[in-house]
C-alpha cells in the first residue's frame, strides 16, 4: 500500500472521530452537521462507518438526540486520543527549522488585547524555541478544541467546567461602572448593557432590576465601548480597560454601584506536557501581573491605548 492512500487512510479515520467527538459535545447529529458543516445525512454516514469498522453501536438517537451507548462511552477516550496524536504529529513534523516544539493557544475575542497579544510576545521573547499558533474563537469551541485535542489551552472568561479539563486563574479582573455625564451620574435612558456573559448577566439583574431593558445592548466590549465615547451613557467595563480614560476625564466612575468579578482562566488538558503547559501559564501570568503593576515591560498593552 502506497503512502498517500494510508494517509488518505488514517485522514478518513481521523474525521471519523471528530464527527463522533462532535455529536457527542452537542448532543445531536444536527447542530453536529451545522458545526461541521456538513448534511445531517454526511454525519450519519460517518457515524455508521465508524460503527462498522468498530463493530458496535455507538449512538442511541431520539426525539432529545443523541446518547452514547456503552460502547460508546468507552471509545470516547480513544477518540480523543486518536485526535490528539494525529494534531501533534501533524504539527511536530511541520515544526519550522530552529523550533523544538509548537504551542497552539486560542481565546475569546475580548480578552486578545492587550493580555493574549502581549502574552504572545512574552513567548517570542522568553521562548524562541516554540512555534506559536494564535486563534480567536468562541469560548464553546474552544473548550470543545482543548477537549479534542486539536488546541493546547484556551484563555477565557468564566469557563464551563468539563470532565478530563483543568481550569486555572490567570487574572483577577473586576467589572466597574462608568460615565461620560460630567457629574458621574448614571442615567438609565442613556444605559448601555454590555453582554459580559451569564454571571454577570445574573448579578447585575439582581442589583439593577431597573435596567431590564436597557435602550442599547451591545454584545462585545470594545464596540461598546467605542459607542459610550463617542455618543455618551453609561455601562459596565473592564477596569484595566478603561483606567486611560478615567485619567484624562472622559469617563468616570459611577458612585455606589457595585463592582463585579470578571476574571480571565486558562483551561488545557492534564494529557499535554505539562512542562510546556507551565511555562505558557507562567508567561500569561506574568503578562497579567505586568497589567496589575504597568511598567513592566514595554508590551503591547502598555504602549498603546487601544480601546478593548
Amino acid at each position: 500500500m502506497n503512502i498517500s492512500k494510508i494517509i488518505h487512510i488514517k485522514l478518513m479515520d481521523i474525521n471519523l472521530a471528530r464527527t463522533f467527538l462532535e455529536v457527542l459535545a452537542s448532543g445531536s447529529f444536527g447542530i453536529a452537521a451545522e458545526r461541521l458543516h456538513l448534511t445531517q445525512t454526511a454525519v450519519s454516514a460517518r457515524i455508521r462507518a465508524l460503527e462498522d469498522q468498530l463493530g458496535r453501536r455507538l449512538f442511541v438517537r431520539n426525539k432529545a438526540g443523541a446518547r452514547l451507548t456503552p460502547a460508546g462511552e468507552r471509545f470516547v477516550h480513544h477518540a480523543v486520543t486518536l485526535i490528539q496524536a494525529w494534531e501533534r504529529a501533524r504539527y511536530q513534523v511541520a515544526l519550522p527549522p530552529g523550533r523544538e516544539d509548537v504551542v497552539s493557544l486560542g481565546g475569546e475575542l475580548t480578552l486578545w488585547h492587550p493580555l493574549l497579544a502581549d502574552w504572545l510576545i512574552w513567548m517570542h521573547r522568553e521562548c524562541p524555541e516554540f512555534a506559536l499558533r494564535a486563534e480567536v474563537d468562541s469560548p464553546a469551541r474552544l473548550l470543545d478544541r482543548v477537549q479534542e485535542g486539536s488546541l493546547d489551552i484556551a484563555v477565557l472568561y468564566n469557563p464551563q467546567q468539563r470532565p478530563d479539563l483543568v481550569t486555572e486563574l490567570i487574572a483577577e479582573e473586576k467589572l466597574v461602572m462608568v460615565t461620560s455625564d460630567p457629574d458621574g451620574a448614571m442615567i438609565p435612558g442613556q444605559y448601555i448593557h454590555v453582554d459580559w456573559g451569564p454571571t454577570f448577566a445574573a448579578s447585575h439583574q439582581a442589583a439593577f432590576p431597573e435596567l431590564v431593558s436597557p435602550p442599547v445592548s451591545i454584545s462585545l466590549g470594545p464596540l461598546a465601548l467605542a459607542y459610550l465615547l463617542t455618543a455618551g451613557g453609561s455601562g459596565y467595563f473592564r477596569i484595566g480597560t478603561v483606567n486611560p480614560f478615567l485619567a484624562d476625564g472622559r469617563l468616570r466612575r459611577v458612585s455606589g454601584t457595585p463592582e463585579f468579578s470578571h476574571s480571565a482562566y486558562a483551561v488545557y488538558a492534564t494529557r499535554r506536557d505539562l512542562t510546556v503547559i507551565n511555562r505558557v501559564l507562567d508567561g500569561l501570568k506574568t503578562v497579567a501581573a505586568g497589567h496589575e503593576h504597568p511598567g513592566l515591560g514595554g508590551t503591547i498593552g502598555s504602549q498603546s491605548p487601544v480601546i478593548s
